[in-house]
């Protein structure tokens, strides 16, 4: 289904127009997704995009954030409403992006198209408290919050498969390159792998291929205990954070994984950067992964794509960190 050096991207674009940031994507990309548009909205950064349902949300539009009330009455009714397999939509006020692209695309089918998700770790880490805690030092609403977002991922499946044979779920995970710092000391390993892993089992229930996205450095080997399937880093700045998880590497690969290379940079680098510079610190990168590994072909195993979200870019630099992908891709078949 995923074939050798397809192309995909991150999430998040600057455009305020959906429908240009869908056609960017649409001829861009060989595995499409729809786009997170924060500049349009708060709504549309990771942590709110996904707050949508959970009990006690308050929305301050006025000073542009979300936070959680305890409110025993909404979780009571959350609770009854998971019980019940009831659905938790992502709706346009959060994601317009998602909508056009449900609508642009009917009655199209592809190979593979993709969603995302924000991590069940950075989502309460970074989602607040009326009293200024996160909502990961309350264990009852952490747990609401990891059932919330795997809620979320099956909800679009269910959209997302009538327009494709199959679904990757990219888990977006940022903050996992800061866990073990002395910021979140309290965040220990087997309960990072436990909502990592809850999540990763629900994408696969659904039918859906699972994929983790961290743009800094991670445990990697942490991360492919969590069972996912697609590996996303930031190969740009951050390739040697992964050579040190060599054999975890190779079971990875020998088991069927894919790593999704962000080679093309989504800073300032952008600017300066060329699809044959590109290829050959591709070229490079692989065969020295190549020979940790003893992956001898791990071509065959990698898609393409930008080190992170193109979001916080200008319309005119997300555009050239598409076309230097197209092109790089083009740069390796030839």
């Amino acid at each position: 289904m995923i074939k050798p050096l397809m192309t995909t991207g991150i999430g998040s674009l600057p455009h305020r127009d959906p429908t240009a940031a869908i056609e960017l994507i649409l001829k861009s990309c060989d595995i499409p997704f729809w786009p997170q548009l924060p500049e349009r909205s708060f709504l549309e950064g990771m942590i709110p995009q996904y707050a949508e349902g959970l009990p006690g949300l308050v929305v301050d539009e006025t000073r542009q954030r979300v936070f959680v009330r305890h409110s025993p009455e909404e979780i009571t009714a959350f609770y009854e409403k998971t019980s019940e397999d009831g659905e938790f939509p992502i709706s346009t006020d959060y994601a317009v992006g998602l909508s056009m692209f449900l609508e642009i695309t009917e009655g199209r089918n592809f190979p593979i198209i993709k969603g995302q998700i924000t991590g069940p770790l950075t989502f309460t880490l970074g989602l607040k408290l009326q009293d200024g805690r996160t909502i990961y030092a309350d264990e009852e609403l952490r747990e609401i919050g990891l059932l919330l977002l795997q809620a979320k991922a099956r909800w679009q499946m269910e959209r997302l498969s009538s327009r494709a044979e199959g679904v990757i779920i990219f888990i977006d995970e940022p903050i996992l390159s800061a866990i073990g710092s002395s910021s979140y000391l309290g965040v220990s390993e087997e309960e990072t792998l436990r909502m990592l892993s809850g999540t990763v089992e629900a994408i696969h229930s659904a039918g859906g291929i699972s994929g983790i996205h961290c743009c800094g450095r991670a445990d990697w080997g942490m991360v492919i205990r969590s069972g996912i399937k697609v590996l996303n880093f930031d190969a740009f700045d951050f390739f040697e954070s992964l050579t040190a998880y060599r054999e975890d590497l190779s079971r990875f690969l020998s088991g069927g994984g894919f790593i999704a290379w962000g080679i093309v940079p989504t800073t300032e680098a952008i600017n300066e950067v060329s699809p044959v510079g590109l290829r050959d610190a591709f070229l490079s990168q692989v065969e020295k992964l190549s020979s940790l590994t003893g992956c001898q072909d791990l071509p065959e195993h990698i898609i393409l794509t930008p080190s992170c979200g193109a979001g916080s870019r200008t319309v005119e630099e997300a555009e050239r960190v598409f076309s230097i992908l197209r092109a790089l891709k083009e740069e390796l078949k030839a």
